[in-house]
């Protein structure tokens, strides 16, 4: 969408217009040399989180572009059509309401120029938000989501702290948007047999509100 990035970001959202503007917010403010696009794919939300996408279209009308996927009720579906509009030669997906310090895309970017990698997973941090505390919230702090072990053991990453190379979608295909959840780890375990490069950095961090409650864990 923007003339020739280097890396695209793709952010998936439904109903959470406080947890994108949280988003956007810090990757509007990265100190980065390196080109980019954010591109959010609004999947038929019903309250203002369109009103909060026209927004940052209009401060930032060179970085931002806002989509919409009505057809399919999906984050993954969501993810495609970021993936199918994306321009970047590296995809980076993280999700409404993750935030991000403001080297994150200079740090994804080197990496992917530095080393042999195909399919990166960062560092999760889980934090709890103010005024969520919960026993649930607490439980989500303690476990966290162990990227690493993730990858290590079940040969995927967690689509709110991942990096591919637009290749790897060439290879493998993008996301099977039939699932409303797994569709992670159904993609990773398509890159692992594939015989692609997998690799974990924990120099790069992407923060995590954690689940007030126990719906919320269902969900």
């Amino acid at each position: 969408m923007a003339g020739n990035p280097q890396i695209s970001i793709v952010v998936p959202v439904y109903n959470d217009p406080d947890g994108l503007r949280d988003t956007l917010d810090s990757l509007t403010e990265q100190k980065s040399s390196s080109r980019y696009e954010i591109i959010v794919v609004d999947n038929n939300s019903t309250d203002e989180t369109p009103q909060v996408i026209e927004e940052f279209e209009r401060e930032y009308p060179d970085i931002v572009y806002g989509l919409k996927e009505t057809d399919v009720q999906s984050s993954y579906a969501a993810r495609n059509t970021g993936i199918e509009n994306a321009s970047g030669e590296i995809l980076a997906f993280i999700d409404a309401d993750v935030t991000v310090n403001n080297d994150w895309i200079e740090r994804i970017v080197g990496i992917f120029e530095e080393k042999n990698v195909d399919y990166l997973g960062c560092n999760v941090e889980m934090y709890i938000s103010g005024g969520e505390d919960s026993i649930w919230a607490e439980y989500d702090a303690s476990t966290g989501l162990p990227v690493e072990y993730y990858l290590e053991t079940k040969q995927f990453v967690p689509t709110c702290a991942l990096a591919v190379r637009a290749d790897v979608i060439r290879a493998v295909g993008p996301f099977d948007q039939r699932l409303v959840s797994g569709g992670d780890k159904e993609f990773g375990n398509r890159v692992d047999r594939a015989g692609l490069e997998m690799r974990f950095t924990d120099d790069t961090t992407v923060y995590h509100p954690t689940r007030s409650s126990l719906g919320e864990h269902l969900s």
